[in-house]
């Protein structure tokens, strides 16, 4: 009898869902969301602002986030993004993608639902202009610090070239 009874609790207890709840930071979503859009045709970038844009090069990351916006709930999710589009390409056709993409995305990372997705056109650019512009202030200092280091490079060869000349002139004198 006391078997039965054992088992029965034992069924009891593997049957209860353990307490507690699974949560999203507002980041986890913004990820999910930036790795989803990537391949987006006609979206040439998220703009997340000067500041944030120099910001993401100074430190040297590559932050998917920038320019995306959440809104996060138990079972739903709202989107805001402010994009840059490629000219030539329809704004409707890149909303649709976006929608598409984000929707799928969401749901089978989350299992949340997306039930807003406002977007901001907030540039046009050709992919020239664009790849033009991704010129950052670190790779501006990058390059002038690879300048600085050929110059002073050049600059300590040629004094020592003139230390030794000065010491083979002394050498010569000496004599």
């Amino acid at each position: 009898m006391s078997t039965e009874k054992t088992t029965t609790q034992n069924t009891a207890t593997e049957n209860r869902q353990p307490k507690g709840e699974l949560t999203f930071d507002d980041k986890v979503i913004q990820k999910v969301v930036g790795y989803a859009i990537e391949n987006v045709t006609g979206l040439l970038g998220v703009d997340g602002g000067f500041v944030a844009n120099i910001k993401n090069k100074i430190v040297n990351t590559d932050n998917p986030t920038d320019g995306i916006g959440v809104e996060v709930g138990k079972e739903q999710v709202a989107v805001d993004l402010d994009i840059i589009m490629e000219y030539g390409h329809n704004a409707h056709d890149i909303y649709k993608q976006l929608t598409e993409v984000i929707t799928k995305q969401v749901r089978e990372t989350t299992s949340l639902t997306l039930i807003e997705l406002n977007v901001e056109v907030v540039d046009i650019q050709t992919q020239k202009e664009f790849d033009a512009s991704q010129t950052s202030l670190q790779d501006r200092v990058t390059d002038a610090g690879s300048t600085i280091k050929e110059k002073t490079s050049d600059g300590v060869d040629a004094v020592k070239k003139t230390t030794s000349q000065a010491v083979n002139d002394d050498d010569n004198r000496v004599k």
